[in-house]
C-alpha cells in the first residue's frame, strides 16, 4: 500500500471534515469507545474544533481516499470538560497542547502510520505553540464488560513508546450514545502527558486523588 501522510493547517482544514467525521463515526463504532454517532452531529462538532487558529489534522491518504486522520490543538482552545482537571489544578492551559482523535481503517494499521501520527503532532505543537507538554485522553473501559472483544488489547506500551506516561487520577468526562443504548452514557477518560520541550511533569498533575470506582 502507497500511504501519503499530510498536516493540514488553516482555511484547508474545513476541506478534511467531512472525511474526518466519516472515520470517526466507523472507527469510534468499535472497542473500546463504542460510539454510535451522526454525521450532521459530527460535521457540527468538526467545524467548531477547526476555528482554533493552531489546529492541525494529520491526514493518511492511499492515493485520493483518506484512510486515517489525526487531530490536536491548544488545550486552551479544546472544550471545558477537557480543560478542567487542569484549570482547577492551578495550571495554564497554555502550557499544553491536546491530541485529539486518531482514526484509521482497520486494514492500514500495523504499518507505523499510527507513529507517524503522533510524530506529527509533536511536530505541529513544538513549532505553532510555547507549550511545554502533549496531553490526550483515552476512555476506561472494564476488563469484565461484556462487550469487550476476545483479542482486545491496551495500547498503553504504544503510547509508552512514544514518550507518554498515564496520570493516574486524572481524568475528565464526556458523554455520548453508545450503539443499541437510547440515549448519552457518561464516561470517563484518563489522561497521559509527554513533555515536548523537557520540562519536568508539574507536580500538581502528579498527587491526584481524583479516583473514581
Amino acid at each position: 500500500m502507497s500511504v501519503t501522510i499530510e498536516t493540514i493547517t488553516g482555511e484547508r482544514l474545513l476541506s478534511v471534515v467531512p472525511d474526518l467525521a466519516r472515520l470517526r463515526i466507523t472507527v469510534f463504532r468499535e472497542w473500546p469507545y463504542l460510539y454510535d454517532g451522526n454525521l450532521a452531529y459530527e460535521e457540527d462538532y468538526l467545524h467548531a474544533y477547526m476555528q482554533s487558529p493552531e489546529t492541525a489534522v494529520v491526514v493518511a491518504k492511499d492515493s485520493d481516499r483518506v484512510v486515517g486522520a489525526s487531530t490536536c490543538l491548544p488545550l486552551k482552545d479544546e472544550m471545558a470538560c477537557i480543560r478542567a482537571p487542569f484549570e482547577e489544578r492551578g495550571l495554564s492551559a497554555s502550557d499544553f497542547f491536546y491530541f485529539g482523535e486518531s482514526v484509521l481503517l482497520e486494514s492500514y494499521r500495523g504499518q507505523g502510520i499510527g507513529v507517524r501520527f503522533f510524530e506529527e503532532r509533536e511536530r505541529h505543537a513544538r513549532s505553532a505553540s510555547q507549550a511545554s507538554f502533549a496531553v490526550f485522553c483515552a476512555v476506561r473501559r472494564w476488563k469484565t464488560d461484556p462487550r469487550r472483544p476476545d483479542d482486545a488489547h491496551s495500547l498503553a506500551d504504544f503510547w509508552g513508546k512514544r514518550g507518554f506516561s498515564p496520570l493516574p487520577g486524572l481524568f475528565c468526562h464526556m458523554s455520548w450514545k453508545e450503539p443499541g443504548i437510547p440515549g448519552q452514557r457518561d464516561h470517563l477518560l484518563d489522561f497521559h502527558i509527554k513533555p515536548l520541550r523537557g520540562d519536568p511533569i508539574p507536580e500538581a498533575l502528579l498527587h491526584n486523588n481524583q479516583d473514581e470506582d
